[in-house]
């Protein structure tokens, strides 16, 4: 079985920024953080697209706040940031607290900023398949690691698993794109397994650990992973049970080091984007 491993797209992606970069004039684009508590996913996060964004060459920085800040705190600080000539792009960690309207600020983020895709203008751009939108990174992703692996998709049986804003719906709309053939599933899905075998490219995206094992991959498919969790003995796994797939699958992503390693590389792409330079 092939592996597909998001190190090697990350890269390809670096040098098109840095070479896009060797050419601009005045300072890298800047990309604003913003977090509230100290949640430990989030702060993993944080720490990870830090030291992508710094190692692509470009500027960062994180905007933190506490747990306990009232919704009209909030929308005041996040206001500044929205409206600093200095912010090329905002990546908002969510879910936020729930004292803070969280649609209140997905209105409110500047579309043109809007980095990761949670605006409803971009929403909608993406579902119109309007180029100028940015879609959620983890959603294209998904694209990037299938186009670098010269995968095609058009024609192709795709079946995604998990119906998120932020992965399933976008990503259907990406694949659509690609003239491949969609189905969508999730937890009232009859035949599931039954449903996903059919697939030629499977992904995983439900948020359940090791919730996919070889019994719902058909021969030869290409299976992405995009699930990231905790399994029973405190390690990183994916939605899919990656041992059982390993003699019917032609390729997959592992958890870590695949599709993840790809999201942060979008989010530099999409802030060259926002800065004309890409």
């Amino acid at each position: 079985m092939r592996v597909l491993k998001g190190a090697e797209v990350s890269a390809k992606i670096k040098e098109e920024v840095q070479a896009a970069l060797a050419n601009r004039a005045g300072e890298a684009p800047k990309l604003a953080i913003v977090r509230v508590g100290e949640n430990p996913d989030d702060m993993s996060y944080e720490r990870g697209a830090t030291k992508k964004m710094e190692n692509f060459g470009l500027r960062v920085q994180s905007y933190v706040y506490p747990a306990d800040i009232s919704d009209a705190e909030f929308k005041a600080e996040f206001t500044k940031i929205n409206e600093d000539s200095d912010v090329t792009g905002i990546l908002l960690l969510r879910p936020l607290p729930k004292q803070i309207c969280e649609k209140d600020i997905e209105q409110m983020i500047d579309p043109k900023k809007d980095l990761d895709g949670i605006s409803p203008v971009n929403i909608a751009k993406v579902f119109a398949g309007d180029n100028s939108g940015f879609a959620p990174c983890t959603a294209e992703a998904v694209i990037e690691v299938l186009k670098a692996a010269e995968i095609p998709m058009t024609g192709k049986r795709v079946t995604i698993v998990g119906r998120s804003m932020v992965v399933g719906k976008p990503l259907s709309m990406l694949m659509l794109k690609e003239n491949a053939t969609v189905t969508i599933c999730h937890t009232r899905t009859k035949d599931l397994a039954g449903t996903c075998r059919n697939a030629e490219i499977l992904v995983a995206a439900a948020g359940r650990a090791k919730m996919l094992n070889g019994d719902y991959v058909g021969d030869d498919a290409v299976v992405i992973d995009v699930g990231i969790n905790v399994d029973e003995n405190g390690k990183l796994c994916g939605d899919v049970d990656y041992d059982t797939i390993l003699e019917k699958a032609q390729a997959a992503t592992p958890v870590p080091g695949g599709v993840g390693a790809v999201t942060t590389a979008v989010l530099a792409k999409h802030l060259m984007r926002v800065a004309g330079l890409l």
